[in-house]
C-alpha cells in the first residue's frame, strides 16, 4: 500500500508539473503578444431594400502588427468594402486605419496606421510545421480585451475556397477554436511566432478551424505593401470543368478524366490567346495535367506573366498543342 501510495503521489506530482509547464508556455505566449493583437472595427455602407435609405453597418475582426511603423495583417473579408476602419489596442488606444492592399484570393489584407514604436510579431517558417504541435489562436474581438484558445496543428496543406471562388493553398487546419470576431488574428507556435492567420471555421463540422500559413501570408503582405495588389497571370478565357469520355481519354492517352472547357475567349492586349478556340478542352499546361479550373489557376502564377506557355488541348477529339502568353490580372 505504501509503495502504491508513493507511486500515485509521484505520478500526480509529475502530472501537475507537466500541466504547470503547459500553462506557463501558454501564458508566456499570451503576455508577449497581447499588445500586438488589435481589434478592428469597420463601418460599411448599407442600403435598406425597403426604404432605399443608406446607413453604416458595423463589422468587427482582429489583426496583428507586423512592423513597428504600423502595418497590420488581417483578413480581406473583415475590411472589404469598408468606408471607415478603426483599430483598438489593449491599452484603450483607438486610431484610424487605411487599407494598404487586400487580396480576395487568399483572404489577406494589410492595414496601415499612423503609429510608430509598435511591437511587431515575428512570422515563423510554416514549412517546418508538424502535425500535432501546439497552436494558440489569439483574437481581439471586443476591443480592450483578447481571447485565447489552444489546440494543435491538425493537418497541413489543406485548401480552402475564397469568397471570389479561387482556392487558397497552404492552409493550416487546427482544433484551436475561433471565436466570433477572431478572424484575422494570429495562430502562434510555442515560441510566440505567427504560424498562420486565422481565417475561417466550418460551422457544420465540430472543431474544424483554418488559418492561412505564415509563409503565404508573408508573401502576400509583402506584395500588398509594395504594389497594393498581388500579381497573378491570366490567359483571358471563360472556362469550366468538364468530364471526358473514355474514348477521348484512351485515344489521347490522357492521365486525367476531366479537363477545362473553353466557352469564351476574351480579346485583350495584356495577353496572347489567339491560338485558342471556343470549344477547346485544356488538359495540360507546360507538361502538367490540368483536370480543373483550380489546377489552371494554380499553374497561372505570377512567374508565368509575359512568358510563352504551351497548352495541351483537345480539339475535335484530337490532342493539339497551342501557345499562350499569360498577362497580369488587372484589378
Amino acid at each position: 500500500m505504501n509503495n502504491l501510495s508513493h507511486f500515485t503521489h509521484t505520478t500526480t506530482a509529475n502530472d501537475g508539473l507537466l500541466l504547470d509547464a503547459y500553462s506557463q508556455t501558454i501564458t508566456s505566449i499570451v503576455s508577449s503578444v497581447a499588445d500586438s493583437v488589435v481589434h478592428i472595427e469597420v463601418r460599411k455602407k448599407s442600403t435598406d431594400k425597403r426604404t432605399k435609405g443608406e446607413s453604416l453597418a458595423a463589422g468587427t475582426g482582429s489583426g496583428f502588427i507586423i512592423s513597428s511603423d504600423g502595418f497590420i495583417i488581417t483578413n480581406n473579408h473583415v475590411v472589404e468594402a469598408a468606408d471607415q476602419i478603426m483599430v483598438s489596442f489593449t491599452d484603450g488606444r483607438r486610431v484610424n486605419a487605411e487599407v494598404k492592399g487586400r487580396d480576395a484570393s487568399t483572404d489577406i489584407a494589410v492595414l496601415k496606421i499612423d503609429e510608430t514604436g509598435l511591437k511587431a510579431l515575428q512570422l515563423a517558417n510554416s514549412s517546418t510545421l508538424q502535425v500535432g504541435q501546439i497552436a494558440v489562436a489569439i483574437g481581439n474581438p471586443m476591443g480592450l480585451q483578447y481571447t485565447v484558445t489552444t489546440g494543435v496543428v491538425s493537418a497541413l496543406g489543406r485548401t480552402l475556397r475564397a469568397n471570389n471562388g479561387r482556392l487558397i493553398d497552404d492552409v493550416i487546419q487546427t482544433d484551436a477554436a475561433l471565436n466570433p470576431g477572431n478572424s484575422g488574428g494570429p495562430l502562434l507556435n510555442s515560441h510566440a511566432q505567427v504560424i498562420g492567420v486565422n481565417t475561417a471555421i466550418v460551422a457544420s463540422a465540430q472543431g474544424l478551424c483554418f488559418a492561412i500559413a505564415s509563409n503565404l501570408a508573408e508573401y502576400i503582405a509583402g506584395q500588398l505593401i509594395l504594389n497594393g495588389n498581388v500579381k497573378r497571370a491570366q490567359i483571358g478565357i471563360g472556362a469550366q470543368g468538364i468530364n471526358l469520355s473514355n474514348r477521348m481519354i484512351a485515344a489521347n492517352r490522357l492521365n486525367t478524366s476531366t479537363g477545362v472547357y473553353v466557352y469564351e475567349i476574351i480579346p485583350d492586349g495584356h495577353f496572347y490567346n489567339q491560338q485558342l478556340r471556343k470549344g477547346d478542352i485544356i488538359v495540360e499546361f507546360e507538361g502538367q495535367p490540368v483536370a480543373s479550373v483550380d489546377d489552371l489557376h494554380r499553374m497561372l502564377n505570377f512567374s508565368r506573366i509575359g512568358k510563352k506557355s504551351q497548352l495541351g488541348v483537345l480539339r475535335d477529339g484530337h490532342r493539339v498543342n497551342v501557345d499562350v502568353i499569360p498577362g497580369q490580372v488587372m484589378l
